[in-house]
């Protein structure tokens, strides 16, 4: 039988509340993943009424548990809804505030910016909001640094995200978080959704209908995530597309929001991590194999993305061996 999971996850419903973003809390956070072995978190809906009016009175929810659900939240998703203007109930900021104060971990999408900041608990941090609403946002919560144009923000125990499909990058960058690279890879094969698209990345990206030949990323990104321990560098990627290097920036600026080094480093350390959490523990063959290069730069470019130090994402993530070897001692920093 798989395993419960102790980590409960809580989606706040308000009345006129964004079906799509539920919709994203529940694929990710909500499924059974039985190929797994074990059931990643346990998931609940609330809301504040017995039924309650979705966004533009599409349909009307029923049959969820009371706020009383979020009491015991580790992470609680708060509510988003388009009409930013109007206030949240005082039943919903409530239990928003005593999720914080307890400790959980709270999340807000799309417009759940507001529900935060009108909560009192993003005043001087930073967060992401759509950009629609981004003015609007600054007018009236001008204490909170909001970040235009990125796709998420991680501050820590508040996290938020742009809008719409950002939902899944910030609900897929959460399970990275909580369960390590490959268990996140997988979920994100189920979406038939990118692994991973930081936070950092721009929220407009440009698509235009390909020219003739066609400008598309697909197959030198393909080509170069199998060469990835090799010494590839920005000017070697823009020989293999054949384009300058100034032409290949404006294209993964246009397509993907970022720039060919970052993504370039991010898939480097996105195989560091899988290559840990399948049992290597020699952090110069991981290095080496990823294209980090040294075990120094591998300590500061997994501790600056994970916030863990080799050693500490092993035993958080890694293989059963790998986490008998470290209880041994054998294992290196």
């Amino acid at each position: 039988m798989p395993q419960r999971s102790s980590h409960r996850v809580v989606l706040v419903v308000d009345d006129n509340s964004n079906p799509f973003e539920m919709s994203c809390a529940i694929e990710i956070f909500g499924l059974a993943r039985p190929e797994l072995g074990r059931k990643l978190y346990d998931f609940r809906l609330c809301a504040a009424e017995p039924a309650t009016r979705m966004r533009d009175g599409f349909f009307t929810l029923t049959g969820v548990a009371g706020l009383e659900a979020a009491e015991s939240a580790d992470t609680l998703i708060v509510p988003n809804r388009p009409d930013t203007h109007v206030h949240r109930s005082q039943r919903v900021l409530d239990v928003v505030r005593r999720a914080h104060a307890r400790g959980a971990r709270l999340v807000g999408f799309c417009s759940g910016a507001f529900t935060l900041a009108e909560a009192g608990l993003l005043d001087g941090r930073r967060a992401a909001c759509h950009w629609m609403w981004a003015d609007a946002f600054r007018a009236r919560f001008p204490r909170v640094r909001l970040e235009a144009d990125v796709l998420f923000v991680d501050d820590g125990d508040i996290l938020t995200a742009s809008g719409s499909a950002s939902a899944l990058d910030l609900g897929l960058h959460l399970v990275r978080r909580d369960h390590g690279v490959e268990i996140a890879n997988h979920v994100s094969r189920r979406l038939v959704f990118a692994a991973h698209r930081d936070g950092g990345q721009r929220q407009f990206v440009e698509r235009p209908v390909p020219a003739v030949p066609d400008e598309s990323l697909g197959p030198l990104l393909a080509w170069a995530q199998e060469r990835l321990g090799e010494p590839l560098t920005v000017a070697g990627l823009a020989a293999r597309a054949a384009v300058s290097p100034a032409t290949l920036h404006r294209r993964f600026r246009t397509q993907l929001g970022t720039t060919p080094l970052a993504w370039l480093t991010g898939e480097r350390v996105a195989l560091a991590c899988r290559l840990i959490e399948r049992g290597e523990e020699r952090l110069d063959v991981v290095a080496a194999r990823s294209g980090l290069g040294t075990a120094a730069n591998l300590r500061a470019r997994l501790r600056r993305e994970t916030g863990l130090s080799p050693s500490a994402y092993r035993k958080r993530f890694g293989a059963a061996p790998a986490r008998t070897a470290a209880a041994g001692g054998s294992g290196g920093p």
